[in-house]
């Protein structure tokens, strides 16, 4: 079935569910799912509805030039969204495959909303992988002595794919701030978060030494500021003193997929609102 989402972010006013719902109801449109919050503290409010597309008695284009009348009305950040046009997926990885694997398993079983258009690489390793799954593959390697033109080929390498969304699936290279300015709000990262006293190499290994009792991973959204975008999702398991680094890492990179995983379908059902630096997701 065929659906347009509506997203909406504007500040708080009296009667805007109602007055969003009869605009619906009154170019015939069939409201399949509906979500709203008010954000309190910023006097914020947000609403995401999928509305039926075969049922509203105009076109997509009169609607949405219908709906700007309203929009302006409430200062509303808004998009329309066709669910039958799927997001094109980049997929950026280094040397680690979990999550890498498991994203192109569930495009290739149709798990996710979007289409997986590439695996874009510093390293070699994940190509067989990509081939497997008949993705195209590319090597962009980001040397010490030549980082700077390496950084920009890669850069330029990320643009000719034209994505919709850029998962960095354990890509173990900073990105850099003209592709986080360009990708705003397009850019996905997973972090083994709840860890933060053991950032760098081997954080499993020095977080077994230190006997925490939670590890976990972050889904976020990447901006210049390093590893401190808006928070799409999170998950931790409970490890004990029994529990070696090999454990934890075992343990880890089953919750780093499935963290990574979640965050990414949140975005390509366009559930996700940003709110300042962080997100109302309508789960």
């Amino acid at each position: 079935m065929s659906m347009h989402r509506l997203l909406i972010s504007c500040p708080d006013a009296h009667g805007l569910v109602a007055k969003v719902s009869q605009f619906i109801f009154e170019h015939n449109g069939n409201i399949k799912e509906a979500h709203h919050h008010l954000d309190d503290l910023n006097k914020r409010f947000f609403m995401r509805i999928e509305i039926e597309s075969t049922s509203l008695s105009c076109s997509i284009e009169d609607f949405q030039s219908d709906f700007e009348i309203i929009a302006k009305t409430y200062n509303m950040v808004w998009y329309l969204n066709d669910t039958s046009k799927l997001k094109r997926i980049l997929i950026m990885g280094s040397k680690s495959s979990h999550c890498v694997a498991d994203l192109l398993h569930r495009g290739h079983e149709n798990e996710l909303e979007g289409e997986i258009i590439g695996v874009l690489s510093n390293h070699q390793r994940l190509s067989k992988l990509a081939s497997w799954y008949d993705v195209p593959f590319k090597q962009v390697s980001i040397e010490a002595n030549t980082k700077e033109a390496d950084i920009v080929s890669m850069t330029q390498a990320v643009i000719d794919f034209k994505p919709d969304v850029v998962v960095l699936a354990r890509y173990m290279q900073i990105i850099p701030q003209d592709l986080c300015k360009h990708f705003e709000g397009k850019i996905i990262n997973i972090h083994h978060s709840f860890l933060p006293s053991f950032v760098g190499a081997n954080p499993y290994k020095r977080a077994a030494e230190r006997g925490v009792k939670l590890i976990g991973a972050t889904c976020h959204y990447v901006t210049a500021d390093l590893d401190e975008g808006p928070i799409i999702e999170q998950d931790v398991v409970r490890v004990d003193h029994a529990d070696s680094a090999d454990d934890m890492k075992k343990m880890g990179q089953d919750i780093e997929k499935i963290t990574l995983a979640k965050g990414l379908q949140y975005h390509l059902e366009d559930r996700v609102l940003t709110c300042n630096n962080k997100t109302i997701v309508f789960s």
